[in-house]
């Protein structure tokens, strides 16, 4: 069967090899230490402490709820006590309001089911023996869904949006289709795979939860074709499954991208004024699919993630599971350091990621990568003349003109942007990956998307 994909797009060096082959391992930091959670870890209102300086806190309990609707608690993943209410610089770069936990060395955990030291639940084959309640049948949809909610789970494929609101769409009988994404496109990354190959059951379970809320769906999990044994794996486990199919997917960026990801899978479009939902779509990640499972099956709350740590430039590349709150520089250190002092660190992928600044920042549950390489192709490279070659058009999966974009960016032409249907552009980095100029369109395109965006915002508060 023919692979099927979207048009346009690139294929980038994948540097899966690095960590692919690397088995998920449960990572924990010894000793007493400190833990970060900052309250915006999610798309939507920051949540709102629940705890104050100086409270004794246990692995599993609740340290901030949600703040509104769209919005998502937030979970200690360690014991220890509150030292601080504070503003700390996140992985961004930009600063936000957290909360600072002295952390014990020992980990106390509410449930000690969940204690690494105690049991095995790390291992998904035996999963079963720490269900608190066997498959969850007797649940409805409200509380399959305010289990989700109170677990904290959030899209754990960079953007962040609360998993609950994206279950309790308007029109939820119009939902035909929910999309597991699996491609796991951008370069590096190995995180995705490594839970396919080792978790499939869990995930399987995932996605028949999702599908009790809308009993006129499928469920499709994606995944690109240069992961054969993920797929074999998915395969073996939907075989007695008459609404879950494997879609394969070519290999090609952004295959991962949520509209992408429709288009490939459907065959429908949407754009910047419409969600998923509008298409009869709901599109989850691997992680938050398995997340979900865990809060449904398992009553866990989100307290850790599958993070791929990688590059050219650490001694080893791991993928690790690792508890939210985790200083940045000690997951590094776990993996044995840098080989020498690397010339860009980088939080998630290559493409759509951040170059980091400080080292001491706290993983989050958007965090799926640490990528550290020994060279940095951007700052090496210097922009010259556009050479209006189109190249930037070729492989743009919006259809866009990334160049006359640029240009109006630079010139500061806000209605000539959006004119070009700049507002559409989802910042996936293939324009500027192929410009022979090295012109860095994306980041041209990006801010002048802000600038718009916040004015928008302002004139709206008139």
């Amino acid at each position: 069967m023919k692979a099927r994909t979207f048009r346009h797009g690139i294929h980038p060096a994948d540097g899966k090899s690095l960590s692919a082959s690397s088995p998920i391992r449960l990572f924990v930091p010894t000793g007493a230490g400190e833990a970060v959670y900052p309250l915006s870890q999610h798309i939507g209102t920051p949540a709102v402490p629940v705890v104050s300086v100086g409270d004794r806190v246990r692995a599993g309990q609740k340290l901030a709820e949600a703040g509104g609707f769209v919005s998502a608690p937030i979970y200690s993943a360690f014991s220890g006590t509150v030292r601080a209410l504070e503003p700390r610089t996140a992985a961004g770069g930009e600063t936000v309001p957290c909360i600072v936990l002295e952390t014990d060395a020992e980990t106390e955990w509410i449930d000690p089911r969940f204690d690494p030291a105690t049991s095995d639940v790390f291992n998904a084959s035996s999963v079963a023996a720490y269900m608190a309640s066997g498959a969850p049948e007797h649940l409805t949809a409200e509380d399959i869904r305010a289990a989700v909610r109170e677990a904290g789970v959030v899209g754990l494929g960079g953007a962040g949006f609360p998993t609950s609101v994206k279950l309790t769409p308007k029109n939820p009988e119009a939902i035909d289709t929910i999309i597991v994404n699996g491609a796991e496109c951008e370069p590096y990354l190995t995180s995705d795979y490594r839970r396919m190959l080792e978790y499939t059951d869990e995930l399987v379970k995932g996605l028949k939860i999702v599908l009790r809320l809308f009993p006129g769906a499928r469920g499709v999990f994606g995944v690109e074709d240069n992961k054969p044994e993920a797929i074999k794996a998915l395969k073996k486990a939907t075989s007695g499954e008459n609404n879950i199919e494997v879609a394969v997917l070519k290999t090609k960026y952004p295959q991962g991208g949520e509209r992408c990801m429709i288009k490939a899978v459907t065959g429908r479009e949407i754009n910047s004024k419409m969600l998923p939902a509008d298409a009869g779509c709901i599109v989850h990640n691997i992680d938050t699919i398995a997340s979900i499972y865990q809060a449904v099956y398992e009553g866990r709350p989100l307290t850790r993630r599958i993070v791929t740590v990688t590059g050219d430039a650490v001694n080893s590349t791991h993928n690790y599971y690792v508890y939210l709150g985790t200083n940045m520089r000690v997951l590094i250190d776990a993996a044995g350091g840098f080989k020498a002092e690397p010339a860009k660190v980088i939080s998630g992928g290559p493409m759509m990621g951040f170059a980091m600044y400080n080292l001491d920042v706290p993983m989050v549950k958007g965090s799926s990568s640490v990528l550290a390489l020994s060279k940095d192709d951007v700052s090496e490279s210097s922009e010259s003349p556009c050479i209006r070659c189109g190249r930037c058009a070729s492989v743009c999966p919006e259809h866009l003109l990334p160049m006359k974009l640029a240009q109006a960016a630079r010139h500061n032409d806000a209605d000539g942007f959006k004119k070009l249907y700049g507002m559409e552009c989802v910042e996936c980095g293939c324009c500027s990956y192929v410009c022979p100029a090295k012109r860095q369109v994306t980041q041209s395109v990006k801010s002048m998307k802000r600038m718009i965006m916040a004015q928008a915002r302002k004139e709206a508060k008139k």
